[in-house]
């Protein structure tokens, strides 16, 4: 049985602001893809024999200067839609929602390409990934590349956990996450392991 190695994507101008970055498409920082590209020696030593990243630029983009090659986009890896809240901070949405928390609170509608979601249907997505994952990993890892909020949660399912027990693991840009078994049952076998920082 392969491992499922989740990867975040490099950091981008919004994420190192804070800014929630759900379904716009943000390009990566030139210190992104230093970051991403230094993924590429752990990741090779992976045995990986499949790999999807989500629709978004700023992951497609990771995967390929961790030199992860023939990728598949999957839709159901889009970061959580943020709705109203989409390109805004926690500050910001604290200033007019005092005691606003993301895993509680959800989000407020937004525009027509912004409608938002509940953590329960991001879950519902995660879960469909994970139900075409598993028969793969009998062959070998696979590599899903994607975004903060949505990997956080499929590890919660990954773990048998509800979809808000992603509230529980925090995860950086340009990081890698192992999620495996351990007597048959689903374990975390490491999380939010930097890459390794360029020779020289």
């Amino acid at each position: 049985m392969g491992d499922l190695i989740v990867v975040r994507h490099g950091e981008t101008e919004w994420s190192r602001s804070g800014r929630h970055t759900g379904r716009t498409d943000i390009p990566l920082t030139a210190a992104g893809e230093i970051r991403a590209a230094a993924l590429a020696p752990a990741l090779a030593r992976c045995g990986i024999t499949a790999v999807f990243t989500s629709t978004a630029a700023r992951a497609v983009r990771t995967a390929e200067l961790a030199g992860l090659t023939g990728a598949s986009k999957d839709p159901d890896l889009q970061e959580w839609d943020y709705g109203g809240y989409e390109g805004r901070t926690t500050a910001q949405i604290k200033a007019e929602r005092p005691g606003w928390y993301l895993w509680r609170d959800g989000v407020i509608p937004g525009d027509a390409a912004h409608p938002g979601e509940t953590v329960g249907q991001v879950g519902a997505r995660v879960d469909a990934v994970l139900a075409r994952v598993r028969p793969l990993l009998a062959g070998g890892a696979v590599v899903l590349v994607a975004h903060a909020h949505v990997l956080r949660i499929l590890t919660a399912r990954w773990l048998g956990l509800e979809p808000a027990g992603g509230r529980l693991f925090r995860l950086d840009t340009g990081t890698l996450c192992t999620l495996g078994t351990e007597h048959d049952r689903p374990v975390i076998l490491s999380w939010n392991v930097p890459a390794a920082p360029p020779a020289g």
